[in-house]
């Protein structure tokens, strides 16, 4: 057994994860949405016993937060049924599991950061549905398994907030960006980092739940000012409105700023600042991830199209 098996390995985590493991030289197998359906067991189960990986990373999920407000159940059966049937085929060969979750578990109404044991409390369909996958990672893998919630998370390509701020830059165009959410931007490329060095521990001093977030906090607002200044543009266009006023389906969390007290249990450094990873992310001498060629494994069916089955599903977050 050896090697990283990576689900949602075209999303945008998923290729940041891929990426990271191919500079290590590690054996990965990437698997994208029509390589594998998450939701058929049996291709599931197959797809495991063949290829016996060492570590799966499940970066796979719907991510359509305002989508899942009315299509509940669909989004659960992604994000609830079919993580745990990965972690039952996992358990079913004895590789280990790290499984992407988010802050939208919480209610979001805290004034202090979220430890990594703090009460559960999801407010939408999607935090309903991630909360369930958790605790079916936890349940079916106590010593294999590991919950690594992020969140804002963006990449330095593709379409996501920063990307999408860093054009609105560009053209010097005013924006109206909320300013009564707070939260940690991350840097995708950060949390594979996170995921690599969680995966090179031993087994039980991974297992449980980890918080892959940038250190610090901002507002949606604070973040688009920052991704102006440091392209150049005047931060002044950026103006600030309301959760209220942008008027999403889904409630989202006010407060989503957690904390990071595994990682000094584990013997790992605390992660960086967030203007240090947006920083870095937008100089010049970042590189995006390469096209990723994601061969089929034998026999594995072609996945139904899943609204929002990949982590590259683009959130308009607290954009007008």
């Amino acid at each position: 057994m050896s090697g990283w098996l990576i689900t949602g390995a075209d999303g945008m985590l998923g290729r940041e994860v891929v990426a990271a493991l191919r500079r290590t030289g590690a054996p990965v197998l990437p698997l994208a949405r029509p390589d594998l359906d998450l939701t058929d067991a049996a291709a599931v189960h197959r797809t495991l016993r063949r290829a016996r990986p060492a570590v799966v990373v499940n970066c796979a999920a719907w991510t359509d937060v305002d989508g899942a407000e009315s299509a509940e159940r669909a989004a659960l059966a992604v994000n609830g049924d079919a993580v745990r049937t990965l972690a039952r085929a996992c358990a079913g060969v004895r590789s280990r599991m790290l499984h992407l979750s988010t802050d939208y578990v919480f209610a979001g109404d805290a004034d202090t950061p979220y430890p990594e044991d703090a009460p559960a409390a999801p407010r939408s369909a999607y935090g309903r549905g991630k909360l369930a996958g958790e605790r079916a990672v936890l349940e079916e893998l106590p010593r294999l398994g590991t919950v690594v919630r992020t969140a804002w998370l963006y990449a330095g390509h593709g379409r996501n907030f920063v990307t999408t701020m860093a054009e609105r830059a560009a053209a010097g165009a005013e924006v109206r960006v909320v300013d009564d959410q707070y939260g940690q931007p991350t840097w995708a490329r950060d949390v594979a980092g996170r995921l690599l060095a969680l995966g090179g521990l031993p087994a039980e001093r991974a297992a449980g739940v980890f918080h892959a977030t940038a250190a610090g906090r901002t507002t949606w607002f604070g973040l688009a000012r920052e991704v102006f200044r440091l392209t150049g543009a005047d931060p002044a266009l950026v103006r600030p409105i309301s959760t209220a006023q942008l008027g999403r389906p889904a409630p989202r969390p006010a407060f989503g700023v957690l904390g990071h007290g595994r990682w000094a249990a584990a013997g790992l450094a605390p992660p960086r600042p967030w203007a240090d990873g947006l920083a870095e992310a937008l100089s010049a001498t970042t590189r995006p991830c390469p096209p990723l060629p994601s061969p089929s494994p034998p026999d594995a069916p072609d996945a139904p199209d899943v609204s929002g089955f990949s982590t590259g599903t683009y959130d308009s977050k607290g954009v007008a």
